[in-house]
């Protein structure tokens, strides 16, 4: 009783600073979606201002008592109770040496690299994102060397936080594993494979077709409609305050239909992950502890091993047609799902293939682990960026926006993210292979079951990730540890039966 009478303390404080971050949060969400350019930089600081609360209440000797004492005494509380202890005690080891004044700065930088970020791609100059890059680096490592505790590189530390027990070690030989088949497999596609019809995917549909397109998407993926909001922002992204209101972002291309169909479809995969976490974990703290390779298996395993299935592009075929007043009247299911699936080497991530993709990640990676460790500069990386897309990709870069400013995960403290995507498709596949065991996930596609899957994955997914390791949750799930075969295994088929190969 006296353990649970610290919870009962401890969740006082936590009530409090959870406001903090929804409030930060909704900035964030505007920011990003709404704000005028004029006003990013004073949202930022608004943001920073409220961020010194959060560390106020963080950095109390009440608060880190409270954790401190739990943490070496347990006895009484719930197993969901301890692991909300044990989050929040990793997360107060690591930051309880950052000063007030440190936490401010940092976020003050985080949120203005954003707008500058905007500001350098919409310029197409990186020069004017360099400085803010290199301050959050900067930060970075300022803050890894305050720790207690410290992995064997920069780049390691920022992995593990991002993907607990993940290391160069690690990802070096997870990417060239797919390496070694992906590539081979992508140049066969391009010089042997049969040719896909592609010209009608440039075909314009005006927008209010398009965001017709997306909310009949969300709502077959399984959301709820009363938990949910909709928008537009420049980069897309899915946010949550809860699992009551759960935020998902696109982007619409008047001449790219299909780009927001699989944007949605990514998205609206987050948002799954948000509303359906148990009610329990949200009630004691312990939501949104999941990695993000976890949750980037769900929003790609509903873009592609979903969305990009024959059966899925059959399914909603007939609604395409619809709400784009006839404009793919003429073309067939079998010619949608072909053109939906064309691969070949290309500049922008966010829209390349399934079998190229990890290969944009490797890219990001590489330079990733460069730059956080000091092994290049700022400077270096517009050109190291093109050289790499060269040498794995074949394709030159013609600027900036399409080249190294293209994604908006550098404009925050957040390194090591990008691997998470590549990680996700192969736990994904994984997870596939599971499921087919239970029932039959063809068929429940074809005929518009997707709560069938929705369910399975509350059930067998959603319920254990905020209390386990990426490894603990995947072994749980499908009986082994991460086997990146199942996720090659798929490339290969797949590309091989579509593209006709022999």
């Amino acid at each position: 009783m006296i353990n649970q009478q610290k919870l009962k303390k401890l969740f006082a404080i936590l009530d409090e600073m959870e406001s903090y971050f929804h409030a930060i949060g909704k900035m964030s969400f505007d920011m990003e979606c709404s704000a005028p350019e004029e006003g990013l930089e004073p949202a930022g600081r608004d943001m920073a201002v409220l961020g010194k609360q959060v560390h106020k209440l963080s950095h109390s000797k009440t608060y880190e008592k409270l954790v401190q004492e739990l943490h070496a005494d347990s006895e009484g509380l719930t197993p969901v109770q301890k692991k909300t202890i044990e989050h929040l005690y990793e997360f107060w080891s690591k930051s309880k040496n950052i000063s007030a004044q440190l936490s401010f700065e940092m976020d003050l930088a985080s949120n203005r690299a954003y707008a500058a970020w905007l500001s350098a791609k919409k310029a197409n100059d990186f020069s004017l994102f360099r400085d803010a890059l290199a301050d959050l680096i900067r930060y970075t490592r300022v803050a890894i060397d305050l720790r207690d505790e410290k992995k064997d590189s920069y780049y390691d530390t920022c992995l593990d936080d991002i993907e607990k027990g993940g290391s160069i070690q690690q990802l070096d030989g997870f990417f060239a594993a797919l390496k070694e088949r992906i590539v081979p497999l992508l140049k066969r596609v391009v010089a042997e494979g049969k040719p896909i019809r592609e010209d009608f995917m440039s075909r314009p549909v005006p927008i209010p077709r398009q965001e017709a397109m997306s909310r009949y998407l969300l709502e077959l993926e399984g959301l709820r409609k009363s938990a949910l909001v909709l928008m537009t922002t420049e980069h897309p992204f899915t946010t949550n305050f809860g699992n009551h209101d759960v935020r998902v972002t696109t982007h619409y291309h008047e001449d790219s239909f299909i780009s927001n169909v699989f944007t949605t479809l990514h998205e609206g995969g987050h948002a799954l992950f948000m509303q359906n976490e148990p009610q329990e974990i949200h009630d004691q703290h312990c939501a949104d502890n999941m990695s993000n390779a976890m949750h980037e298996t769900i929003s790609r395993f509903y873009e592609n091993l979903i969305g990009r299935s024959e059966a899925f592009v059959s399914l909603v075929a007939p609604k395409i047609r619809e709400l784009s007043e006839g404009v793919f009247d003429d073309i067939t299911d079998r010619e949608l799902y072909e053109a939906v699936n064309v691969a070949r080497p290309s500049l922008i991530r966010t829209e390349a293939d399934e079998l190229s993709y990890c290969l944009h990640i490797l890219i990001r990676y590489e330079l990733e682990k460069a730059f956080i460790n000091g092994e290049i500069g700022v400077d270096e990386i517009p050109a190291l960026w093109n050289a790499k897309y060269k040498e794995y990709l074949g394709v030159d870069v013609p600027d900036d926006t399409r080249g190294c400013l293209q994604d908006v995960h550098w404009s925050g403290i957040a390194f090591g993210y990008f691997p998470s995507y590549a990680l996700g498709n192969a736990y994904g596949a994984q997870i596939l292979a599971t499921m087919k065991k239970d029932f039959d996930v063809d068929e429940a596609i074809r005929t518009g079951d997707l709560l069938k899957i929705r369910d399975w994955l509350i059930e067998h997914v959603f319920s254990i990730a905020s209390l386990s390791t990426p490894d603990e949750w995947i072994r749980a799930i499908t009986g082994e540890s991460l086997n990146v075969n199942y996720y090659l295994d798929y490339l290969e088929e797949k590309f091989t039966r579509l593209y006709e190969l022999k």
